[in-house]
């Protein structure tokens, strides 16, 4: 078994008392003392920071790179702006999903790539293979750290840093600046439904940056554990269960931000577009128990017909119900308002289809000045 990879604040979470565990190839902290639900309860009520150095940095420039990516990727790039940071699918041949990533328009032919832990060798891979040859590419995974501000109070802790609100990015934008002398880029994304800042800095940065903002007493670290349940909450997907090799992203739900009718000359363009290669759809389900279901628990009709299965559940600590995202077979027809049954342990658990996301109270969009 390959050694874990350690982020540069690996010996900060120790010191902590986080639990570290294994996450796609690294050592990760997946909860601190507080434990997962106070950590989640702290996102959604003032602000918690987590360390995500375990995501992959591509730089891609040159002349026509912007062209170039347009035609692999299925949400549009060449029309992207500078200072907008845009979500994307990184696609196989066969128009699955290899990863979901956010790509960052630098410049007009200069472009950060955002990638997941566990893929970042295959992605730069993949796209170096689909880009012409003459533009330059380069994986800054190693050198660049990456922590995430996230909760309602985040743009407070941007203004006690000495941030005026209206200087802050808008929604999927960024900006370059610098936090105590610490040059940084700072977009308004994130990973857990509310108001959130991510910050990249030079990974020798990282730490410094780190106590900068665990400083301040509304801001306390959580862990992948809280990160998890509070994208759940929210519908976001997380890859290998909502996304995978075997999943498009249409089958995923995202064919509206891909504006797909407006797209052309794009990878994979006829699979995408052919309703036909739709094999499934994901739904959303709040079950009438409290019992959580769990990826692999089958999904049933109330008449007994098996038609998916989930992909994500737990017990909503917002919400005090149990959720689920599942995968089911077009053909089911189900709507929000439909029923269905779960099977858990061996037993049939009630649930009702739901329209996305759970919970609807975050600040992810909030207007900050």
């Amino acid at each position: 078994m390959d050694e874990l990879k350690r982020t540069p604040i690996y010996e900060k979470h120790v010191k902590l008392g986080a639990k570290m565990v294994p996450f796609g190839g690294w050592d990760m902290p997946v909860q601190y003392k507080d434990g997962i639900l106070s950590e989640h309860h702290h996102t959604r009520e003032k602000v918690s920071l987590f360390d995500t150095c375990h995501m992959g940095e591509f730089t891609i420039s040159g002349k026509g790179s912007a062209l170039a990516l347009d035609r692999i990727f299925p949400r549009a790039v060449a029309d992207q702006k500078v200072g907008v940071a845009r979500y994307n699918f990184l696609l196989s041949d066969k128009g699955t999903v290899m990863d979901d990533l956010l790509i960052y328009r630098m410049g007009e032919e200069e472009f950060m790539i955002v990638v997941n832990a566990g893929t970042i060798d295959s992605d730069f891979a993949r796209i170096k293979s689909l880009i012409p040859s003459d533009l330059y590419i380069s994986n800054n995974s190693e050198k660049i750290g990456k922590l995430d501000l996230q909760g309602p109070k985040a743009a407070e802790i941007m203004e006690e840093l000495g941030f005026k609100r209206e200087t802050l990015p808008s929604n999927y934008k960024w900006i370059k600046t610098s936090i105590n002398g610490i040059p940084a880029i700072v977009s308004r994304t994130g990973y857990t439904g509310e108001l959130g800042f991510e910050f990249y800095v030079e990974a020798d940065k990282v730490g410094e940056l780190w106590n900068i903002l665990l400083s301040f007493n509304d801001v306390k670290p959580a862990g992948l554990g809280a990160r998890d349940t509070l994208r759940l909450e929210v519908g976001y997907p997380l890859y290998g269960h909502e996304m995978d090799e075997n999943t498009t992203p249409v089958e995923a739900g995202f064919s509206a931000i891909m504006s797909l009718e407006k797209r052309s000359a794009f990878m994979c363009e006829n699979i995408l577009k052919d309703p036909s290669k739709i094999t499934k759809n994901l739904i959303g389900i709040i079950l009438e128990g409290r019992r959580a279901a769990r990826a692999g628990n089958k999904v049933f009709t109330t008449e007994g017909k098996e038609i998916g299965s989930v992909t994500s559940g737990m017990f909503s600590p917002i919400l005090e119900k149990a959720i689920a995202l599942a995968y089911v077979k077009p053909e089911s027809g189900l709507t929000p308002g439909k029923k269905v049954n779960l099977e858990i342990g061996g037993k049939l658990f009630p649930g009702d289809v739901v329209e996305m996301p759970f919970y609807k109270n975050g600040t992810v969009r909030m207007k900050i000045c």
